[in-house]
């Protein structure tokens, strides 16, 4: 500035440049990069960048790991959804409930019933004098036809008692449970669920209490409209039990008869004496099977339990194909990755890095590659369980195990399968991988 006031210009020799530092290719190593942590850090950085110059390739690899992650995870997804939803379909049953259906169970347990009409009305009176008997309802399930106006829909007709609203945990949102007159004199009273009221007054809009449908050829008078409990539970019509034995089934048999007991402790004893009862009243001789079945939900817990085991066993044992395939194809890339820089590893070994380097860096780069498809694959199957639960009508459940073991399973293949040819790295002569080509 000074030299434009003085009106004299600045000469080449006048005007000084200073010359800038040489720049490093590398960093200044410091001690700490010769310790454990920085020379994992340093092998970490390095198998990084050595997946990164070959991203496509590396991408290509990870596929089936995170196709057969995706598959477990869709199948934990899936099978934790059925077991949320029959679970709850269970509990729906009530506390402390004993169900006592027709027919003998077979040899493993399995309570498939299917042996005939046995239960009758008065089997359900003389099960009222058991003890620890709180509460008893028979049910007689029919399948019928049922028309409002222009509107008709097929749903299932339970004729029960009034104790089943307390067994079974229903609220009645409009109008009210029928009533013990309504039981006794076999009244064409209705309550129905929200699907049926959907369907049949979704419609026209109009308040279903007090309206009369037809079940059948027989008119029934609505008189309660269910709370939706959710799933099949809503598409259902309660009548009172006599109803449906003397209008729609024209029977004196019974389906299934429900039990409320005091307690936990009490089913036991109860189905005990519930079981010398009933033989006794079939005039069953001793050593005969049962002409009934009795099972409580404990025992479909258990039951149901055992199903969505062998399910997950199943299907995540499918998915350990893919798996199993995506490791050795991580195996097969990284024998090429040795082969291909072989000098590189030459390299490292004469100006000092041991083989336990060599032997990590190939490991980290085997596990990030596992990883990796891990996180893809774990992305991809909670969308994949999501969907599939949705349009099955199921509970989205995602439990702790499911997020950690798609990190636990492709951890764990990155070093099986990556461990030969990280060993084998480490093992080159120095001399002989400098000559390579």
């Amino acid at each position: 500035m000074s030299t434009l006031q003085s009106g004299r210009k600045a000469s080449g020799s006048d005007l000084i440049v200073p010359a800038k530092p040489p720049r490093r290719a590398l960093p200044p190593l410091t001690p700490k990069d010769f310790s454990a942590g920085g020379m994992l850090g340093s092998n970490f950085r390095i198998a990084l960048e050595a997946l990164w110059s070959n991203r496509v390739r590396s991408f290509l690899t990870t596929l089936g790991i995170f196709i057969g992650v995706a598959a477990v995870i869709a199948a934990l997804t899936l099978t934790q959804g059925v077991s949320e939803a029959i679970n709850n379909q269970i509990a729906g049953l009530g506390t402390n409930v004993i169900n006592i259906i027709p027919g003998a169970s077979n040899s493993r347990g399995a309570f498939g019933g299917g042996g005939g009409q046995s239960l009758t009305s008065s089997d359900v009176t003389a099960l009222k004098k058991v003890d620890y008997v709180t509460n008893i309802s028979p049910v007689i399930s029919v399948s019928a036809q049922v028309v409002y106006g222009n509107q008709n829909w097929n749903t299932r007709v339970q004729g029960v008692s009034v104790n089943y609203q307390s067994i079974q945990n229903w609220n009645v949102v409009q109008g009210m449970w029928f009533s013990d007159n309504d039981e006794v004199g076999a009244k064409p009273v209705a309550i129905i669920g929200q699907t049926v009221v959907d369907n049949l007054f979704g419609a026209t809009g109009d308040d279903p209490v007090g309206k009369t449908i037809r079940v059948r050829d027989q008119l029934f008078k609505v008189v309660g409209v269910l709370e939706a409990k959710g799933s099949n539970s809503d598409d259902v019509i309660f009548v009172p039990s006599s109803t449906a034995l003397n209008r729609l089934k024209n029977s004196i048999y019974v389906d299934q008869i429900i039990v409320q007991v005091s307690s936990t402790d009490a089913i036991d004893p109860a189905q005990q004496e519930i079981t010398a009862m009933l033989r006794e009243r079939h005039h069953l001789l001793k050593g005969a099977a049962n002409d009934f079945s009795l099972f409580n939900s404990q025992q479909l817990l258990q039951t149901a339990g055992q199903f969505t085991s062998m399910l997950t066993i199943l299907l995540v044992g499918v998915a350990a194909i893919s798996l199993t395939v995506g490791g050795i194809g991580i195996m097969n890339i990284m024998l090429v990755s040795v082969t291909e820089r072989t000098r590189e590893i030459g390299i490292r070994m004469s100006i000092g890095a041991q083989r336990k380097d060599i032997r990590n860096q190939f490991l980290i780069e085997s596990l990030a590659l596992s990883l990796l498809g891990g996180i893809i694959g774990l992305i991809i199957g909670l969308l994949i369980g999501l969907g599939v639960t949705h349009l099955a009508n199921l509970p989205f459940v995602v439990s702790a195990s499911s997020l950690i073991m798609p990190f636990a399973v492709s951890g764990s293949i990155g070093v099986i399968f990556g461990l030969y040819p990280a060993v084998r790295a480490s093992k080159l002569d120095p001399i002989v991988a400098l000559r390579s080509v």
